[in-house]
């Protein structure tokens, strides 16, 4: 009975008024149409590290001479107002009540792909056990849980770990950052079996300059999986964009 009436209780919130996230405004979205018509315009995108490109270019020059060591990067926005506040409220400040309307639009950012992508698995980035009991939970896992459930694709959060807590990342370029971060994931070795030839989407709310990417694809590859997608919510512009 309980259960019913927690179900009941979700299904009517979906339908109450609540504030846009954004503009404030009431609206039944969490995320309204004005906003996202204002501050989501549509952007062509390289398919290998989605930073914008030229209209009809699947690949960015960068990523033809350097290709990432992840096949295919899908992001909802650039990292800037107002997307950029969004996503710190919803990493930093326990904003879990826009994890469904973040994951919503990520969903929307993935149907508009061609080719449309396909998977067989969603994973997290992992946080580190101490930064995971500091935050009290893993906006990354929040993201692909309900991306699992919008796509019908199986979520799983044992499938990577993080070994160790990196330094942060803040003011250094894409080879220190790999550097910084050699070793730092790694699939379980009970897990490995499960992973054999899999098609694996990894979620995080931002990506930078793709080192994290990087290091979570090498380690997926390296256990068995046939490939590795990038999904995030937001993509930081190049310095020269």
């Amino acid at each position: 009975m309980f259960t019913r009436w927690v179900h009941a209780a979700e299904r009517l919130g979906r339908h109450l008024p609540s504030q846009c996230a954004i503009c404030r405004s009431w609206q039944e979205a969490r995320i309204c149409g004005d906003c996202l018509q204002r501050f989501a315009p549509a952007r062509w995108r390289c398919q290998s590290c989605a930073l914008p490109a030229p209209e009809g270019q699947a690949r960015c020059g960068r990523c033809v001479t350097h290709p990432p060591a992840f096949e295919r990067a899908v992001a909802a926005w650039d990292h800037v107002y107002p997307w950029q506040e969004l996503v710190e409220r919803f990493k930093f400040h326990d904003a879990l009540d826009l994890a469904d309307a973040l994951a919503q639009q990520l969903h929307a950012a993935l149907r508009r792909q061609e080719p449309p992508v396909q998977v067989d698995c969603i994973v997290p980035v992992p946080l580190a056990p101490a930064r995971l009991a500091e935050r009290g939970y893993n906006q990354a896992w929040e993201l692909a849980r309900r991306l699992g459930v919008l796509l019908g694709c199986p979520a799983r959060s044992d499938l990577l770990q993080r070994q160790r807590e990196t330094p942060s990342q803040v003011g250094l370029d894409l080879s220190q950052r790999l550097r910084n971060l050699r070793g730092a994931f790694a699939v379980p070795i009970p897990r490995r079996a499960a992973l054999q030839g899999l098609r694996v989407a990894v979620v995080d709310d931002v990506m930078t300059t793709g080192a994290t990417m990087s290091a979570v694809a090498q380690a997926l590859r390296a256990a068995g999986a046939r490939s590795v997608q990038a999904w995030v919510l937001t993509r930081t512009p190049s310095p020269h964009d």
